[in-house]
């Protein structure tokens, strides 16, 4: 459940009745085009082996024509040569989906000598990485490399878009029309009428522009054990390495209290739901998120304030001391 109504209030000029309000859209990704790859390589003998390799790319060779992922031991093999990795073996039903001949268990050790002797590029190559790895440290490497794409951010819906910063900073601007502010500092106001009525919702995603990197604003209601908190909390669009090189505090507060929390921000290659579930953030319970609200306690009408800075090394002492963003 997405909640619609949430006020960026500059911090020259507050306002308590101007409200931002918001609609959610989900754009699915485009399904992948199918493979139109089928390897055939024979075995008994070694000239159909040197043939193949001849014929058709080692990448194509290593590619299963079910899945069309990369082949890792054990790749199998029907009696007519054609291979297909060990997954697909069980979804096929042990039938080789090419010539409909029962698999049996048949290895295509030949093929499987072939990958061990390859150094590949990276997958990623295109997007930056230069690294080549053996066939079989490649998949490891690719599954942790800081050149692999980022998955979308956006908390209001499972959305499938991967890409690098720039191409979802556009794509949460233009399709899932979240706000896009710049600057360090920041005021909202999150609005909810019956609040005791909701026990699990997300209010829309704030995305900051600031010291040239891209930030991502959460703030959700959720049960924590038998308890109703709301949480807020800072993502950095970027790897986990870089992440650490910033700083941010949230405040809320009001009839003369406050809480405060300073962190670090998560990168975006953890989920929003791990960041959540972590309770890595603001956590207010509602009884007190509904006093700071003022009035009668029956409308949510929270402000939360914060800021973000990059921690920068002392030269002499090595110590982190705050950069701050004017």
């Amino acid at each position: 459940m997405e909640l619609d109504s949430i006020e960026s209030v500059p911090s020259s000029d507050l306002t308590d009745e101007d409200e931002i309000h918001h609609h959610h859209l989900q754009f699915p990704s485009a399904p992948k085009a199918p493979s139109n790859n089928n390897n055939n390589i024979n075995i008994n003998n070694s000239n159909s082996v040197s043939s193949a390799i001849q014929s058709i790319s080692v990448h194509e060779l290593l590619e299963c024509p079910v899945c069309t992922n990369s082949m890792y031991p054990p790749i199998h093999q029907c009696h007519n040569g054609h291979t297909l990795c060990s997954t697909c073996k069980t979804r096929v039903h042990n039938r080789c989906p090419t010539c409909r001949q029962e698999l049996g268990d048949i290895r295509c050790l030949a093929l499987e000598k072939v990958a061990e002797s390859l150094e590949l590029p990276c997958k990623y190559m295109s997007l930056g990485c230069p690294e080549i790895f053996p066939y079989y440290s490649k998949l490891k490497h690719e599954a942790l490399c800081n050149f692999r794409p980022y998955n979308c951010p956006y908390a209001g819906s499972e959305c499938a878009i991967v890409g690098d910063i720039p191409f979802l900073v556009a794509h949460l601007r233009d399709d899932h029309k979240v706000d896009m502010h710049s600057g360090c500092t920041f005021n909202h106001r999150y609005v909810k009428s019956n609040p005791r009525e909701v026990e699990n919702a997300t209010w829309m995603l704030t995305v900051f522009h600031c010291f040239g990197q891209y930030f991502c604003l959460h703030f959700e209601a959720f049960q924590l054990g038998m308890a109703p908190v709301y949480m807020a909390f800072l993502r950095f669009m970027g790897d986990e390495t870089e992440a650490r090189n910033y700083s941010y505090s949230l405040e809320v507060g009001g009839n003369g209290r406050k809480l405060i929390w300073e962190g670090t921000p998560r990168s975006v290659r953890d989920s929003h739901r791990k960041v959540r579930d972590s309770h890595d953030g603001l956590i207010i319970q509602r009884n007190m998120a509904l006093f700071f609200s003022g009035g009668d306690r029956k409308e949510l009408k929270l402000r939360v304030t914060g800021r973000i800075w990059k921690e920068q090394q002392n030269p002499e002492g090595g110590a982190c001391i705050p950069n701050l963003c004017s």
